[in-house]
């Protein structure tokens, strides 16, 4: 990983070429830590990972007022339901969410 005296190297006009042979890195992370710096003044790295919220949770009241209504309906059937309310998901995250209900 390229160190804070990389970034100097790098902003006293050297290219991210050579930046990126003195640190032997690839250029293209160069280029990419260049453009992160200038876009938000750190290079520090996003955060990775995290809860991410479900895709049906804005549709969980249809689907636990379809399985009140056909406790029998089928992953399959619900999803296809779904698909009709313009929600393209797979019978996997259907039942995921129902797992988690």
């Amino acid at each position: 990983m390229i160190c804070a005296s990389g970034w100097l190297l790098r902003f006293q006009r050297a290219s991210c070429r050579a930046a990126a042979a003195r640190f032997g890195v690839a250029v293209s992370s160069v280029v990419k830590w260049s453009q992160r710096y200038r876009a938000t003044g750190s290079v520090k790295p996003d955060k990775m990972g995290g809860h991410r919220k479900s895709v049906l949770e804005p549709h969980g009241n249809f689907i636990k007022e379809r399985i009140k209504q056909t406790p029998h309906l089928t992953l399959h059937a619900l999803k296809d339901e779904l698909a009709a309310r313009g929600v393209d998901v797979s019978h996997n995250a259907v039942w995921l969410f129902i797992r988690r209900e």
